[in-house]
């Protein structure tokens, strides 16, 4: 059984005093709080909030293990 590509995104920079729409795509990702990370399947509509908010984010790829 083939797995979905997942990604670790975390919050490394605060959104405070950045801008309505940049605020709201981190929390529409789900992360709340600074150094928090959240595991999101890896799609188009996800890598283009994150594109939007490079600055404010580390992205990383995880490989599913469960089998």
């Amino acid at each position: 059984m083939k797995t979905k590509p997942m990604m670790a995104i975390t919050l490394t920079r605060s959104p405070i005093g950045r801008s309505y729409h940049q605020k709201h795509i981190v929390r529409g990702l789900g992360l709340r709080k600074l150094h928090q990370t959240v595991i999101r399947l890896d799609t188009p509509e996800i890598r283009g909030m994150v594109g939007k908010i490079p600055h404010l984010v580390v992205v990383r790829e995880v490989k599913d293990e469960t089998s």
